[in-house]
């Protein structure tokens, strides 16, 4: 990971992001949410496709032949992604009560959620196995403590560990990899980065990444593929200012 490259691409980003038109913005973060919502929930077996995901987030339409299950998980994934982005507009530091409120959110029709499980869980075809519920409620405790403590000093580092150590400890009983997913981004958009999402496709290099750090306490691939989809994002982001600055001169 390049990590002085990446505040070079991110104080390009912010000296000329205010140039691009307000309605291509839109529509650039408007897209991105809706492929991180479809990417995110389809990690966890949600099989709507993009498309699906599209009708159902922007036309509020039912799929057929969808679980319901299906449609109120997307529904709630963008649900708690603008609630992740109100509360950081409200300069909110990311801790308990705001998880708990994402994976209410996330879960909402599905199952209670914002509680803790107190049964044990086995994640298939993982090395790792979560802490039972006694040692899950203190290495949780732990998590918090660590969380308010964590230096920024290297922002994709922060959101790499807040990810995959909440997804090592499995403090819920469902949807953890979807709400350590949003605190991910949580901390990237509190510290100035743009949000990213993982996706589908790289499902078994993202496993293997999380899992390096569950099994060994090596973050440094999942830092690292963080890293590379944060650059591409400042890339993308580039790429619109650079062709709106060449749009502008030829019409001078």
């Amino acid at each position: 990971m390049n990590y002085p490259e990446l505040l070079r691409k991110k104080a390009l980003y912010e000296r000329a992001k205010n140039t691009l038109p307000e309605i291509t913005v839109k529509s650039y973060v408007q897209a991105f949410e809706l492929e991180y919502t479809h990417n995110s929930t389809a990690i966890e077996g949600n099989t709507l496709t993009l498309l699906e995901t599209k009708v159902v987030l922007e036309e509020g339409l039912s799929v057929g032949g969808k679980k319901l299950r299906e449609i109120y998980e997307v529904i709630n994934h963008n649900k708690a992604y603008q609630h992740v982005k109100a509360s950081i507009a409200q300069d909110q530091p990311l801790d308990e009560g705001i998880i708990k409120d994402i994976h209410a959110i996330l879960t909402e029709n599905i199952m209670v959620g914002g509680i803790y499980r107190n049964i044990e869980v086995y994640i298939s075809g993982a090395a790792h196995t979560p802490p039972v519920p006694n040692e899950m409620y203190r290495q949780v405790k732990n998590f918090y403590a660590d969380l308010a403590e964590k230096d920024a000093a290297n922002v994709i580092e922060l959101a790499a560990w807040t990810h995959a150590e909440f997804v090592r400890i499995h403090p819920f009983a469902d949807g953890n990899g979807r709400t350590s997913r949003l605190i991910m981004n949580y901390q990237l958009l509190a510290h100035g980065f743009l949000p990213i999402s993982i996706a589908k496709e790289a499902r078994l290099d993202y496993f293997n990444a999380l899992e390096a750090y569950a099994v060994q306490g090596d973050l440094a691939p999942f830092a690292d593929m963080i890293a590379s989809l944060e650059e591409q994002q400042f890339d993308r982001y580039l790429g619109m200012i650079e062709r709106q600055k060449q749009r502008q001169q030829q019409l001078e």
